[in-house]
């Protein structure tokens, strides 16, 4: 048998510890995480390894030699592009030969007993065996459902939470007979888990799947390498601790060459030491792992934590649960005790406060007596995503800092060519502003033309950027959060005007991660064109124009309330009312940054008062436009605002009598979370994932709603636009001659709600097979989280939260009594399985 180690990955998530080195070269107790794997196999008698390398292939390379110091026989293959996983070890195929062999990834830590691997695939005469695991957070690897019989029956390459289906994962360790290589091609991109293994199934080629029991850990980010060197200290993982033992009164300690520390020096736990290290009297190391060349001074106190190699200490420093990398300088007296990656290459001055956790990039100088506190791209939330949907926020001018958006532009630049044109957009917020005059120098920076349309409705850039391909290439906007105007959302734009999807977002993510931005030359440094919002808006309020018939609004007596919230609608809604003829009257039609800096209050306010005004004048309906653009409240002629389930029932309702007029059906698209109770003889509705839609998907439904007052009409835009779907829906009361209120009140009455409970991270993929396991025998659906029908019409649907600690809750029921109990169940259930 021959092993391949892929080890081609960039690890851009785990920077900067990956600054200088490729992933699976990171120290795990003083060896490249990789070696420590290979010793495993080498061990168990495989002696010819093929490494599949990529980035930085020299570091591997120049370490490994041709393998004869490890007792191995190495292979190098370098491909000349990225061809993915399975097109990688394609490239292999003559160096693998007609042995069979197993492929694992250079960058994890397991005690698998890989004998018990090989022996399982030899058994069940398998010709692929993937080796399974159940892990606590399953979204970055993909998730395998296996038959009794070990027989692979579904999997989800990265998977969200709302399609997790198993807390069990492919591993990436796979034992493969040499024959399944013709199946790949060659010379393109091909992976394992998205391209071979359904390819397979197709063919009738049976995968199995054999459940591994042990310790394994991707080692993806800071966190988990800090995580893994704690398993690893606390005897949680079967690891081979280096060198010779040495016990302390409270502690082991190992090293490869004897030491003689002066007996002061406490030693508690387990402490690793390299070659050439000096500790200072009266210092104290608890569960750390110490590299080669390193100075410690006195009175230091360093506690679980990895320091590499060529690293000075200063007397009397702190330094706890901390990486600390290759040659870096740490002044006397600096206390680091709150968790810090210290990339390579740093001078932190004397008397030096970490406050939290905090990552410091390369070759930074940070003068003595200062207090290092969080910086959020630094810190916790960017260090697996910056982007959420396409969006990115924070706290203005804290963690969404003008050298953050000129980076996010940079970044995002380099994904577009050279001379392209961007539109950009914001609110009335001074934040948005700065934030967006900051980006606007990164796109110019990587050669990106920018038309500026400064503040300007969302849906009216959008519409725009999608009217206008052949000059515009994506758009951004910044906007206030709307509940938190102390921080900025940053939304991103495609050619046809949607949120960019996951695989933009990443590519941005490495680019801003990696610092891979491009610096054009001068000559081609971007040029702004700042527009005054005339043409744009025109455009807008004409194509909306041509879609309803003026007439209709002229010559019918209907009078309407619009509370504009303050919103950027201002500038463009009331004179599009106006235009079409349409009776209104206007409210709150003005930029108000203190009334929107507490939108909770404001939204109570604007309810009432549209309530009560519609009420007392008789008009025909109100509408609440939020600001930017996409929330849609409706107020019927009775006064009452319609809750988000009673609206959207209405808009169907109206939608299937426009489609009875027409004879023809009509398609709707809602979200699987929607209410489904009520039937529509003229609606085909399509309940499914609502996210990451191409266009031409969204151009085969009429309307795509939620549960959320977002309306998209396809007959004029493929977004959410609150004020063109104010004036469809009012077109079409008036076309079918109804009044809000007999619609809301001829609505079927039933429950419907939408909670959630809270879950730590580490126990979503067990409630999502939890869950999985309870739908047994039930009607049920994996679809987007697990749904599960308790009746003919009853449901709960569990979706855990992509970017939160929580189940997101959904309940449909004949009635209110019935929806509590269905609640309370599974309330109970879900704290009884929690505790397991």
């Amino acid at each position: 048998m021959k092993a391949v180690v892929m080890a081609g990955g960039f690890g851009t998530r785990i920077q900067p510890l990956t600054n200088s080195r490729p992933k699976p070269m990171l120290p795990v107790v003083n060896r490249p995480m990789m070696e420590n794997t290979m010793r495993t196999l080498r061990d168990l008698g495989i002696k010819d390894f093929i490494v599949l390398l990529y980035f930085k292939p020299e570091v591997i390379q120049d370490y490994f030699g041709d393998g004869s110091e490890f007792g191995m026989n190495i292979t190098y293959i370098i491909p000349d592009d990225d061809y993915g996983t399975a097109g990688a070890v394609k490239l292999a195929q003559e160096a693998i030969g007609d042995d069979n062999f197993i492929i694992i990834s250079g960058d994890l830590v397991t005690d698998f007993d890989f004998q018990k691997i090989f022996d399982y695939h030899e058994a069940k005469k398998s010709k692929l065996t993937i080796t399974l695991t159940s892990v606590e957070n399953p979204l970055e690897f993909g998730v395998v459902i296996a038959n009794e019989e070990g027989k692979i029956e579904k999997f989800l390459e990265k998977p969200s939470w709302g399609e997790v289906f198993s807390d069990t994962i492919n591993t990436g360790i796979y034992v493969i007979e040499p024959e399944i290589l013709d199946h790949i091609p060659k010379g393109e991109n091909y992976d394992f888990a998205k391209d071979l293994f359904p390819q397979l199934m197709k063919e009738g080629i049976e995968l199995i799947a054999g459940n591994a029991e042990g310790y394994w850990r991707d080692v993806g980010n800071p966190d988990s390498y800090r995580e893994v060197h704690e398993d690893i200290m606390s005897g949680r993982v079967d690891f081979t601790m280096p060198g010779t033992a040495t016990k302390y009164p409270d502690g082991i300690l190992y090293s490869d060459e004897p030491y003689a520390l002066d007996k002061s020096i406490e030693i508690i736990g387990k402490v690793v030491l390299g070659k050439n290290v000096n500790i200072g009297a009266r210092s104290k190391l608890k569960n750390v792992v110490i590299g080669d060349d390193v100075s410690i001074g006195e009175d230091c106190k360093v506690s679980n934590s990895v320091l590499w190699n060529n690293i000075t200490i200063g007397k009397g420093t702190k330094i706890d649960n901390a990486v600390i990398c290759n040659d870096n300088i740490i002044g006397k007296n600096t206390k680091m005790t709150a968790g810090i990656i210290l990339a390579e290459g740093c001078e932190i001055g004397e008397l030096v406060t970490v406050e939290k956790d905090v990552t410091i990039w390369p070759e930074k100088e940070i003068e003595p007596a200062s207090i290092v506190s969080s910086n959020l791209i630094l810190g916790n939330k960017y260090k697996n995503s910056i982007f959420e949907r396409g969006s990115v926020s924070g706290k203005s001018n804290v963690e969404l800092s003008c050298e953050m958006s000129a980076k996010l532009a940079e970044a995002f630049g380099a994904q577009l060519p050279v001379g392209a044109t961007v539109l950009i957009g914001r609110d009335n917020h001074k934040s948005s502003r700065m934030l967006r005059r900051a980006f606007i120098g990164g796109m110019l920076s990587a050669g990106i033309n920018v038309v500026d349309l400064k503040n300007i409705p969302s849906a009216v850039l959008r519409f725009n950027l999608a009217h206008n391909p052949e000059n515009y290439i994506a758009g951004v906007y910044f906007r206030q959060e709307r509940e938190d105007t102390t921080s900025t959302v940053i939304t991103f734009y495609n050619d046809n005007a949607l949120r960019i999807n996951n695989d933009m977002a990443k590519k941005i993510e490495k680019a801003y991660f990696k610092e891979t931005f491009r610096r054009v030359d001068f000559s081609q440094i971007g040029h702004i064109s700042e527009s005054q919002r005339i043409q744009e808006c025109t455009d807008y309020k004409k194509s909306m124009e041509e879609n309803f018939k003026k007439r209709l609004f002229s010559c019918v007596e209907c009078r309407i309330a619009v509370d504009m919230m303050h919103g950027t609608a201002c500038e463009v809604f009331p004179h599009l009312l106006n235009d079409l003829s349409i009776d209104n009257m206007i409210f709150n039609n003005y930029h108000d940054a203190q009334n929107l800096a507490n939108f909770k209050s404001l939204l109570k306010r604007s309810s009432d008062d549209m309530g009560n005004i519609v009420r007392s004048l008789n008009l025909d309906a109100g509408f609440l436009i939020y600001p930017y653009g996409q929330r849609l409240d409706l107020v019927c002629d009775k006064g009452r605002v319609l809750s988000l389930k009673d609206a959207l029932l209405v808009v169907l309702t109206l939608m299937d009598m426009e489609a009875k007029s027409e004879g023809e059906k009509k398609r709707i698209f809602l979200p699987t979370w929607a209410p489904d109770i009520v039937q529509f003889e003229n609606l085909e509705i399509e309940y499914g994932k609502y996210s990451d839609f191409s266009s031409q998907q969204l151009q085969a439904y009429d309307l795509i709603a939620t549960v959320d007052g977002n309306l998209a009409f396809t007959e004029f835009s493929l977004y959410r636009d609150s004020m063109y779907a104010t004036i469809k829906i009012l077109e079409l009361l008036i076309k079918h001659g109804q009044k809000l209120s007999e619609l809301a009140s001829a609505v079927k009455d039933f429950y419907y709600h939408k909670t959630h409970i809270e879950c730590a991270q580490s126990l979503k993929g067990k409630m999502m097979r939890k869950f999985l396991e309870d739908a047994k025998g039930k009607r049920s659906s994996s679809h987007d989280g697990v749904k599960i029908w308790v009746g003919e019409s009853d449901w709960i649907l569990m979706i855990p939260d992509q970017y939160s600690n929580q189940l997101n809750i959904y309940i449909q029921a004949v009635n209110e009594t019935r929806g509590k109990e269905i609640y309370e169940e599974y309330e109970a259930k879900i704290k009884a399985w929690a505790e397991e």
